[in-house]
């Protein structure tokens, strides 16, 4: 096994892995080797760094051997199921990660989480403890990387669907429910008709099965489907401006350094409001703003990009 090699287990949201970004470039500029295990869309979205990204098998065998093969004797954990904490002590490793689930005498070090803290943060803070690193704060820009394919796949599909000029990124959809809560905002339809009102172009990219979804929650918008992840966020980084609820697009918004908005009413933003100066929140938990409130703010939104609403 190699003491330079580490096996690193993704979080299982396009969000969360977007937040654990600079975590995995710290690990990075320490000179190990990153063996990453998450999800399958997972490679496409990292594949402008040279970490080697697999998609984590079906089954506890298949998963040890697959953490065994990778020649790491140390691991980190970014998730906080205790399988995940099984399996990387089945194949050896030693992982760091959150002593959660009452896993933590399978943990090579247990780290304590800080309740309150934003998730970039959190996943830092265990980047810091797997290094022996005193504490310092994040970086306050996430880093998305992207390759050239990933950008020609995304002004294909624009000038596809008659995208020629300046666009806003609409993301109506979100996955998971918050304290039981859905996080989706629900007026995101007369966003789409007042920015369309006030000559905006509309985009919204829908994911598999959720093109009925985003016409049904944008009407007017123009339809940019079928992308990749990374391709969506060479999307989004040519964006004037993202509106979205709390999840995966408004993060990778974010780690692009887009202005974007998130709207909350289910979740809590101090934990997850977007990592970016370019970044604004509007909302809490239980609390859905009116319209007329994220209206308004789309005023700083623009301002970010020295732009107002209507203007190119």
């Amino acid at each position: 096994m190699s003491d330079s090699a580490l096996a690193v287990r993704l979080p299982n949201w396009v969000g969360d892995v977007c937040m654990a970004l600079p975590a995995l470039r710290l690990l990075d500029e320490h000179g190990h080797s990153l063996a990453l295990f998450g999800r399958g869309w997972a490679a496409d979205l990292l594949s402008a760094w040279p970490w080697s990204v697999a998609k984590v098998p079906d089954g506890m065998r298949a998963v040890t051997a697959a953490v065994r093969a990778s020649g790491a004797s140390k691991g980190l954990l970014f998730t906080n199921s205790f399988s995940s904490a099984l399996q990387m002590r089945l194949a050896g490793v030693r992982a760091t990660g959150y002593g959660k689930e009452c896993r933590g005498l399978l943990l090579g070090r247990q780290v304590l989480r800080i309740d309150g803290q934003h998730e970039v943060e959190a996943y830092w803070r265990l980047a810091q403890a797997a290094l022996e690193l005193p504490f310092s704060p994040p970086p306050d820009r996430l880093g998305l990387k992207l390759t050239e394919g990933h950008r020609t796949a995304a002004a294909a599909a624009l000038v596809s669907a008659g995208v020629t000029g300046p666009y806003t990124v609409l993301a109506p959809l979100a996955v998971g429910l918050a304290d039981g809560r859905p996080k989706v905002w629900p007026s995101f339809p007369l966003l789409s008709r007042m920015l369309l009102d006030a000559h905006e172009t509309v985009v919204v990219c829908p994911g598999p099965g959720e093109e009925a979804s985003c016409r049904a929650a944008t009407p007017g918008a123009t339809v940019v489907a079928g992308l990749g992840l990374g391709a969506y966020a060479a999307v989004m980084d040519g964006a004037k401006a993202v509106i979205a609820n709390d999840s995966g697009p408004m993060h990778l918004a974010a780690a692009m350094d887009t202005p974007v908005l998130g709207i909350f009413g289910a979740s809590d933003p101090r934990r997850t409001q977007p990592w970016s100066r370019r970044g604004f929140a509007i909302g809490e938990p239980g609390a859905w703003p009116s319209p007329f409130q994220v209206w308004q703010a789309l005023d700083r939104v623009w301002a970010a990009r020295g732009i107002a609403v209507g203007g190119a």
